[in-house]
């Protein structure tokens, strides 16, 4: 039997994590491999990249999935238990759980809609929240969705991660992020100054320039997703910023910010820039910081002006 795609890896590993222990991805894939009967030649089968076995591949997406539908909750690097929701979904659906099912749940939804088109999203009837249909799309949408769909995962990949590590390790993380974005000068430049501060609330202080003709204050919080920065926070560092006779300064969290605390950002004289998880880990990927290329696909078309005949 071949290797079953992700969707049909779902229930299984459900049914897995039933007994409510802690597992990870490769007890599951053994377990999926024994579940589906794989022979050594679909276990050695490898994605494009050679990277990963395409079994640990789709047990790595299927759990993705049930984890941003609440189905599964993620407790350390590549484990996993499941949630009272995974157990109900079990369930319900004796059968099969894939995408479809998936997305009677907002969280999902707002996982798995392009971007733009997240607001309001609430959890709706299949009718008003359709599967997309690849068949019904061009090539260049499908592989514009696929890409869209693999971003998202790796945003939430970059975010388990970094909460997962200590507050030193994300104070290098935002050196190595102002540095690939431009500004600070050189690195170990930035590193003197970044953490050392501690003067009302600031963390650091970096160059916007190479010539440090003006400088940017920097708070950089490692917060878990539900600890919301509320405006008294930014009015502090708003206050930090007076003292320090600074214009300039940049909030980077991997929480998020109230809409009070973007209120009072947008509405103080100083220049505050919020950067929570979701703009943290856009930037990241932008700029290369913490991912690496895995694969590049060059598409091709047809060269019309080599094609056009001279006028005789």
């Amino acid at each position: 039997m071949a290797v079953p795609d992700y969707q049909s890896c779902m229930r299984p590993l459900l049914q897995f994590c039933a007994d409510g222990r802690e597992k990870s991805i490769s007890e599951a894939a053994a377990f999926m491999a024994a579940q589906f009967r794989l022979s050594a030649e679909d276990l050695a089968e490898q994605i494009p990249s050679a990277k990963q076995t395409l079994l640990a591949n789709r047990v790595h997406w299927a759990r993705t999935y049930l984890d941003k539908a609440g189905a599964l909750r993620r407790t350390k690097r590549a484990h996993f238990v499941i949630t009272d929701r995974g157990h109900a979904l079990l369930a319900q659906n004796p059968e099969r759980v894939d995408a479809r099912v998936l997305r009677q749940f907002p969280e999902f939804l707002a996982f798995q809609s392009p971007k733009g088109d997240r607001a309001d999203d609430k959890a709706a009837p299949d009718s008003l929240h359709p599967v997309p249909d690849f068949s019904a799309r061009t090539p260049e949408e499908t592989l514009q969705a696929s890409a869209e769909a693999i971003f998202e995962a790796l945003r939430g990949q970059l975010l388990d991660r970094i909460r997962e590590l200590s507050p030193s390790f994300f104070e290098r993380l935002v050196v190595d992020l102002i540095v690939a974005m431009g500004y600070g000068g050189s690195r170990d430049s930035v590193i003197q100054r970044l953490g050392k501060s501690g003067d009302e609330g600031i963390d650091g202080v970096v160059n916007e320039d190479p010539l440090g003709l003006d400088v940017v204050y920097i708070q950089a919080k490692r917060y878990a997703a539900d600890n919301s920065i509320g405006r008294e926070r930014i009015q502090q560092f708003a206050g930090a910023l007076v003292g320090q006779g600074a214009s300039k300064g940049v909030f980077v969290t991997t929480s998020s910010f109230s809409r009070g605390a973007r209120e009072y950002a947008h509405r103080v004289p100083q220049r505050i820039i919020l950067i929570d998880g979701a703009e943290l880990t856009r930037l990241m990927i932008r700029y290369g910081v913490g991912v690496r290329t895995e694969r590049t696909i060059e598409l091709r078309r047809i060269d019309l002006d080599y094609f056009e005949e001279a006028e005789a």
